[in-house]
């Protein structure tokens, strides 16, 4: 049986998405620690578009399901 191409799809998208997160993050970071030194610590993250978490759980397959004796980790 082949691989799903839409689940390399999906998978691809996700791994952008991320990427550009955490570029994102990193950048908002820096200009935190430029503007606000003494508050950068206290900064919250805002990462906006590019969260992720829409993405999981999208490959719950039955390769990837877990067995009924399995504890979960």
């Amino acid at each position: 049986m082949p691989p799903d191409p839409d689940k390399r799809k999906l998978r691809e998208q996700k791994r952008a998405v991320k990427k550009r997160g955490n570029k994102h993050r990193r950048q908002g970071l820096k200009k935190t620690l430029t503007d606000d030194p003494d508050g950068a610590a206290h900064a919250a993250e805002e990462l906006g578009r590019h969260r992720s978490a829409d993405y999981n759980g999208l490959d719950r397959d039955s390769t990837r399901r877990k067995k009924d004796g399995e504890a979960e980790a």
